[in-house]
């Protein structure tokens, strides 16, 4: 699979269409591209917007003997902008620039005599001009193309493109009205990076896109036969949950399902989860269920459903889950699940019983009071230096591991780091002899301890990492998720003498393969990608989505849970198209269904609501870009889905929130 986003030009028109989406409907505007790689992509926002499409010419100003590297451009009304850095740093003179802009005057003059011929050029004085280019590295051509656009005198100029550097992306917003950057890959190589097709754009499809987009419908971003062959293909699903003969297919002799949600407080991605995996536990002898909670807390629920905790219910063994945001796991959802695990488990053998689990490294501190409390009763010396390894953290404040990880990423306080991994080689080198002591139970309590003391290793270093930068404490927390789940399956397999079969449970953006999204284009990686890497023919990732509703979730990071309504999808997401489709909800399989899956194979708009929601920056804070087939198995669309109900209600969640009646940016 290819980080690659768009297929082609007119495919990233679309997609930028989605996010111009607010300018649809507006009066005065108009759609200029960039002659001539600007030209399809500007046909496809004209299209989508219903707003005239013209084309605006601008020549880069070649470096004489390395004319690839641009030392300006020259725009029409001429228009000419340097880049001072090349200019300066070769040591360009003003005779030699000079030549070259007259060259390429000449040649902007011939080929806007060959692409307007009689036509005059659009009216732009009082508009609002939206300039559209294939993608942007320098920017040294679109700064030319606004500095000849102003001459003209619109009320307002935006610049989009589908991809570019991020740096030029923020230079520009302080030239323009509006920046729109669908993707800004890091690190940002070429424009070319983003397409599968960048072939040239001749000039005789630029002038028939001219003349096709004068006489096109001002239309709808879903054209007649995307719908129709959604409907054509999708699947009936009953409150989420496909039948069995569905859900088997899909399912076939993967060992690793992974089953996805939307946002991590919606009612019908749990409880459609949550059965799908019963049917699997039952029917297709899954034997553990792996979700992104801290290992710790999900280990309280697994001593608890296998019949070996001190909790007699399953409310008092989710108690272990304090941390925010407690609601993801003390959820009625959830109790009513693990409910179901422990009575199903009681009705079998011991080594049959199914297990949960966590994936996540959050618990540092907690995970390092497992392996000392472990250590007490078998080794009670290796507890002490255990205690003494991990007494490096107390000179932090409480159980804050951002803390921890500032003061040793700046210097401020000491690195744990040596220690952990310490402690963890010591723990390993005593396997043997501590899982002796208790047969089968000493196993799973030795593979605990080791667990817990991988996280404290992990956490460390990805509290240290995370003021370094988004993309590696992410990829970071991913791999560890991958490597946990792993080992579980080993040493779940080791003991049943057969390869262990396991249900995942996490968020998309961890679930879906991050090669398939815009994360991939900023290098970043995550669960369902090293899944698929690790185990291609055995694994399934299986998404969620939904329109509208409501959502269990913050304003802010720890935060109180609130009931908050989920904003209808913007235009040119996927969950728009799906809406469109009408049907209240429905499974779409990409292994059997070649046409959705031809077209889902396209980048559209894709919502993530976290723990955090935040409607009044919609799309900064929750869309992203990606091609749906690619990133998943299969994916269930709930049109309008309702709030997780927290075990915990406080008096906002119940109120929940009233309607918007104003307008607010997107």
């Amino acid at each position: 699979m290819n980080d690659r986003l768009f297929s082609d030009r007119r495919e990233a028109g679309r997609v930028l269409a989605g996010l111009l989406g607010h300018y649809r409907g507006l009066p005065d505007v108009v759609v200029l591209g960039l002659a001539r790689g600007g030209v399809p992509v500007a046909y496809e926002v004209a299209t989508a917007l219903g707003h005239p499409l013209d084309l605006l010419l601008v020549r880069k100003l070649g470096t004489p003997g390395c004319e690839e590297l641009a030392m300006g451009a020259i725009a029409v009304g001429g228009v000419i902008v340097l880049d001072e850095d090349v200019v300066r740093g070769l040591g360009l003179r003003p005779d030699t620039i000079r030549q070259v802009a007259e060259r390429e005057s000449r040649e902007l003059a011939r080929r806007e005599r060959a692409y307007r011929s009689d036509t005059p050029a659009a009216e732009l004085r009082g508009k609002t001009v939206i300039l559209v280019d294939d993608g942007l590295a320098a920017g040294v051509g679109m700064r030319a193309a606004v500095r000849a656009v102003r001459q003209r005198g619109p009320a307002g100029i935006v610049v989009a493109m589908p991809a570019a550097a991020e740096s030029t992306c923020e230079e520009l917003a302080a030239l323009v009205d509006d920046v729109v950057c669908a993707t800004t890959p890091m690190p940002f190589l070429s424009v070319g990076e983003s397409y599968w097709n960048f072939t040239q754009t001749g000039d005789d499809e630029a002038r028939r896109l001219l003349r096709a987009a004068a006489s096109a419908r001002a239309g709808a971003t879903l054209v007649r036969t995307d719908l129709a062959t959604l409907r054509s293909e999708l699947v009936p699903v009953r409150d989420g949950v496909p039948s069995d003969e569905v859900l088997f297919d899909i399912v076939g002799d993967a060992r690793f399902v992974l089953i996805g949600e939307a946002s991590h407080g919606t009612h019908e991605f749990y409880a459609a989860r949550a059965q799908m995996t019963r049917r699997l536990i039952e029917e297709k002898g899954f034997i553990a269920v792996a979700v992104e909670a801290d290992w710790p807390d999900a280990y309280r629920v697994n001593r608890y459903v296998r019949g070996r905790g001190d909790d007699a219910t399953a409310e008092e063994a989710l108690r272990g889950f304090e941390r925010f945001p407690a609601w993801m796991w003390r959820n009625a959802d959830v109790l009513e699940f693990v409910g179901w695990l422990r009575e199903h488990n009681d009705r079998l053998g011991k080594r049959e019983r199914a297990g949960f689990y966590g994936l996540d490294l959050y618990s540092m501190h907690r995970s390092a009071d497992e392996v000392v409390a472990y250590l007490e009763k078998v080794d009670p010396a290796a507890a002490a230096r255990a205690r003494e390894r991990y007494s490096c953290f107390d000179h932090n404040d409480g159980d804050d591991g951002q803390a921890y990880g500032f003061a040793a990423a700046f210097g401020a306080g000491e690195s744990c780091e040596r220690q952990v991994i310490e402690q963890l080689v010591d723990l390993q080198r005593n396997a043997l002899r501590y899982q002796r002591a208790q047969g089968l139970l000493g196993e799973d309590e030795f593979f605990h301890a080791e667990r817990n003391a991988v996280v404290v290793a992990a956490a460390e270093r990805y509290y240290r990492t995370m003021f370094g930068g988004r993309v590696s404490s992410w990829n970071l927390r991913d791999r560890h998720m991958a490597d946990t789940l792993f080992a579980l399956a080993e040493h779940l397999g080791w003991q049943r003498g057969e390869p262990a079969k396991i249900v995942v449970w996490a968020h998309n953006s961890h679930l879906g393969d991050a090669r398939a999204t815009e994360m991939g284009a900023r290098g970043e990686l995550n669960l369902g990608q090293l899944v698929r890497e690790h185990s291609l023919a055995d694994c399934r990732l299986i998404g969620f989505t939904t329109y509208t509703g409501t959502v269990t979730a913050a304003d802010d990071w720890g935060g109180p849970a609130e009931r908050k309504n989920v904003r209808p999808a913007l235009p040119g997401s996927v969950e728009e198209l799906f809406h469109e489709v009408g049907h209240k909800e429905f499974l779409v399989g990409f292994g059997r269904s070649a046409g959705a899956a031809d077209l889902l194979r396209r980048a559209l708009l894709e919502r993530a609501i976290g723990v955090v929601y935040r409607p009044r920056t919609e799309r900064q804070s929750h869309y992203f870009q990606a091609r749906l087939s690619d990133q998943f198995d299969a994916v269930i669309h709930i049109d309008e889905t309702g709030a997780l109900e927290p075990l915990e209600r406080t008096a906002a969640w119940e109120r929940g929130e009233p309607p918007e009646t104003y307008p607010v940016a997107v």
